[in-house]
């Protein structure tokens, strides 16, 4: 057993030295837990933007209650993609069997190595909704013989604990964007990464996050998301069985659950602010300092959006969405010229050589 596990009776590991400081968002907290472990600390908003986690999906069927605004990648595409531009080992288990989901989970904690594990937060005893969401992902850092301690969002508490037949329960459901008892560990070869080691990450990341974000491959997605939700969103008080309930909870989604606020776009302005003063001096920081300022303003406007939605199920009064409607267009206008000027950024041809005084 590594000597960063301490073992306090036989049947309780807590694994010492871990930050527990809950972030913005589920995945970048749980994946900061395990890089700063690692050696490797970066900020929340450094994090999601190296995974291209900004993204938009306007998701509605019959079989839903309330219609879906979601503003990120799917479900562990961003620490796949974090890892990948920044040479991490990402070791990923799956497994249909509960009992040898536990046993690896385990192993990696005796070791010394915390554990992110992708579940349905609706099981977690601490968490604050109870909704179900397979897609949730949680850092673990110990456990005993009843319960399993995690880190989660600020949010929800930051360092918490949930039993261990309720963690199996949340790591065994199944439905959309559930995992096989997914768990995964990350392993950093150069930790303390300067901005010499970054910048490359950061060009190929903000590009191909505006790439996929101009070229969606159905209209659901992307730029052209935006504007299908600013379609689709006078019809809500038809579409929905209790606007006054149900559109307080998409508003409540949009900016309090999980994503930074404004639907991502607070994460991805500081990330492209902190770019910005990486890149200073060099090739395409204008690109970068242009994209911070239109998605500081889009930001202001996704929050004015979920405003007006809540105001609207307030108050029963459909000109709201019809100023939703309005504010989405111009969104959609604002952020297809952000991503524009970011795609950009190659052919801008950013150097890596020290910063010109």
């Amino acid at each position: 057993m590594s000597d960063k596990a301490e073992l306090k009776p036989p049947d309780r590991t807590i694994i010492d030295g871990v930050s527990t400081a809950g972030g913005s968002h589920c995945e970048t907290t749980a994946l900061g837990v395990l890089l700063r472990h690692a050696g490797l600390d970066l900020s929340e908003p450094m994090l999601f933007g190296l995974g291209s986690g900004l993204s938009f999906i306007y998701w509605d069927s019959k079989q839903q209650e309330l219609p879906f605004l979601g503003g990120r990648v799917k479900p562990f595409v961003l620490a796949q993609n974090l890892t990948q531009r920044l040479g991490l080992e990402l070791r990923v288990q799956e497994t249909t069997s509960a009992r040898k989901a536990w046993d690896q989970v385990r192993s990696s904690i005796d070791d010394g190595i915390p554990v992110g594990l992708q579940l349905d937060s609706h099981d977690l005893e601490y968490f604050g909704s109870r909704v179900h969401f397979a897609g949730h992902v949680v850092a673990m850092y110990g456990y005993d013989a009843e319960r399993a301690y995690l880190v989660d969002t600020a949010q929800q508490g930051g360092a918490v604990s949930t039993s261990l037949e309720s963690l199996a329960r949340a790591r065994a459901a199944r439905g959309p964007m559930s995992a096989r008892h997914r768990s995964f560990t990350v392993k950093v070869a150069v930790p303390n990464m300067d901005g010499g080691h970054l910048i490359p990450a950061i060009i190929s990341a903000i590009t191909a996050c505006a790439e996929d974000f101009l070229t969606p491959a159905i209209a659901n997605l992307g730029n052209r998301g935006i504007r299908t939700a600013a379609k689709r969103v006078h019809s809500w008080f038809d579409r929905v069985e209790d606007p006054g309930r149900n559109l307080t909870v998409i508003a409540t989604l949009m900016e309090r659950a999980g994503t930074g606020g404004a639907l991502f776009r607070n994460l991805y302005r500081d990330f492209l602010t902190e770019c910005h003063g990486l890149l200073e001096g060099r090739p395409g920081a204008d690109l970068v300092e242009q994209g911070r300022d239109l998605f500081a303003e889009s930001a202001l406007l996704w929050t004015n959006v979920a405003e007006l939605i809540e105001k609207a199920g307030a108050s029963g009064s459909p000109d709201h969405l019809a100023k939703a409607s309005q504010l989405l267009d111009d969104i959609a206008t604002i952020e297809t010229s952000a991503m524009t000027a970011l795609g950009s950024l190659t052919k801008s041809g950013p150097d890596h050589s020290p910063r010109r005084s």
